[in-house]
C-alpha cells in the first residue's frame, strides 16, 4: 500500500504552524485528501509557502490520477473481453465469463485498497507525517 515514511525536508515546527488557508498545517494536509483531486488542487493553489501542505496536496492529486487511470484501464479491458467473447462459442463465452469474474474481483480489491489508502493518508497527514505512495510520491516530489 504505502512505502516508507520519509522526510521531505519539513521541520516539525512548520507542521504545527498555521497555513495560508487559516488552518493548522496538519489539518490542511489531511483535508487535501478529503475530496481527492478537487481538494488537492484547492490546497495546492491556496498554499504557496507551506511545503508540507503542498506536498500532501500534490500527492492527493497524483493518487487520484493514478486511480482514475487504473479504473479506466480495468473498464476498457473488461469491455474488450466481453465484446470479444459474446459472439463466440460456448467455451469462449465461459472463458470470458470467468475472466470477467476475475476482473470484477480485481476491481473490488483496487477499490477497497484505495479506500484504505485514502484513510491511511489522511491519518498520517493529520499526525504530521509523510506516507509515500510508490507512484504518487514521486509525482508529488516534482510538483511540490
Amino acid at each position: 500500500m504505502a512505502s516508507s515514511t520519509q522526510d521531505i525536508g519539513i521541520d516539525e515546527e512548520s507542521t504545527a504552524s498555521e497555513s495560508e488557508s487559516g488552518l493548522d498545517s496538519t489539518t490542511a494536509g489531511a483535508l487535501s485528501y478529503l475530496f481527492g483531486f478537487v481538494s488537492g488542487l484547492l490546497f495546492y493553489l491556496i498554499e504557496r509557502e507551506d511545503r508540507f501542505v503542498r506536498w500532501h496536496a500534490a500527492q492527493s492529486m497524483a493518487f487520484t490520477g493514478v486511480l482514475v487511470v487504473a479504473y479506466i484501464a480495468l473498464s476498457f479491458l473488461g469491455t474488450a473481453v466481453s465484446m470479444a467473447t459474446v459472439s463466440g462459442s460456448s467455451g469462449l463465452f465461459l472463458a470470458g465469463s470467468l475472466f470477467g469474474l476475475i476482473l470484477g474481483l480485481v476491481w473490488l480489491v483496487v477499490s477497497l485498497g484505495s479506500f484504505v489508502a485514502w484513510i491511511y493518508l489522511m491519518i498520517k497527514a493529520y499526525q504530521g507525517k509523510v506516507a509515500r505512495l510508490p507512484i504518487a510520491a514521486s509525482i508529488a516530489d516534482r510538483l511540490a
